[in-house]
Formats: structure tokens, sequence, C-alpha cells
């Protein structure tokens, strides 16, 4: 079992990692995509493509006026990428459901990074077969999902474990 310091020095690590591997890769697209025709791989089941997302996922709000946009994309993510860290302090959540709440965060953040720095957001990868295909996204967004699931899943086993333990406490 890790002890309680030990388990924050592997959430500090998971989120820096994954804001630092977003950091680079996206830093590399610009370099290498940036003006480039899109690059295939394993028979077009991967893409590397450039774009610059001025909305949020699947470029939804990427018309908004650009005060709305500011105050949707940069102002309100920051808050709620606060909400989240005061709940999972408040909660004192433990084991997976903090690495997936950490991945999570510290997608959002690095998405929320871009957003400050550049008003938009790179992505520069697209997965699929023949016509069936993702929208482009970048690593923070796998990060931000692949945190989601893990939190859910991980809550809903916590939330079974409780119960059936509960029914067994039972005293006629």
């Amino acid at each position: 079992m890790i002890s309680r310091t030990g388990g924050r020095i592997v959430l500090l690590v998971a989120a820096l990692a994954t804001i630092g591997c977003d950091r680079v890769t996206k830093h590399a697209a610009t370099a290498m995509l940036s003006g480039a025709p899109a690059r295939s791989y394993l028979g077009d089941t991967v893409r590397l493509e450039y774009a610059e997302n001025p909305g949020g996922f699947l470029s939804l709000g990427a018309t908004l006026a650009p005060v709305a946009k500011t105050a949707l994309f940069t102002v309100a993510t920051g808050l709620m990428l606060l909400t989240v860290i005061v709940f999972a302090v408040r909660r004192t959540l433990v084991g997976m459901s903090a690495l997936g709440l950490t991945l999570f965060v510290a997608g959002g953040a690095s998405n929320w990074i871009d957003r400050i720095a550049r008003g938009s957001v790179v992505d520069f990868l697209n997965v699929g077969l023949a016509s069936v295909r993702t929208g482009v996204f970048n690593v923070a967004d796998v990060a931000i999902v692949l945190g989601a699931g893990i939190f859910i899943l991980s809550e809903l086993r916590n939330e079974r474990e409780s119960s059936s333990a509960g029914l067994g406490d039972s005293t006629a």
C-alpha cells in the first residue's frame, strides 16, 4: 500500500507527465505539421494533421463571438477545473478515483493553457477506418476521456462494494 505522501507524489507525477507530454506533442505538431498535408499511417488508420480548434469538443462553439468564447472556454473552464480540484481534495479521493480526476484535470489544464496562450487548442490526431473517423484531437483530450472513464468506473466499483458490504451489516 502506498503512503498518503507517496500517493500524492504519484498523482503529481501523473499530472506533470500528462501536461508535459501534451505540451511536447503540440509543439512537435505545430513545428512539423502546420501548413503541411496530413500524414497517414497504418493503412490510414492513424492520420497526423494540424488543426487549431477555437471551440470546444468537436469545435462546438467555434463560431461564438470572441467575448462569449473567452467567457466559456477560458473563464468557465478555469473555474470548472478549480471546482473539480476542490471536490477531489474535499472528498479526499484516493486510488483509481484520484488518478482518474488527476488525468482529467491535467488534460483540461493543458488545453486551457493553449486557450490562454493562443486563443485556440492545437489538435493533430485522427483515427478511424475508412469513412468512420474520430474528430481531430490531442494527447490532452485522451487524458480527459481516459481520466473520466477511470473515475466513473472506479466510483461505480466503490459504490457496488459499499452496498454489498452494507448488506452484510444488517442485523434483525
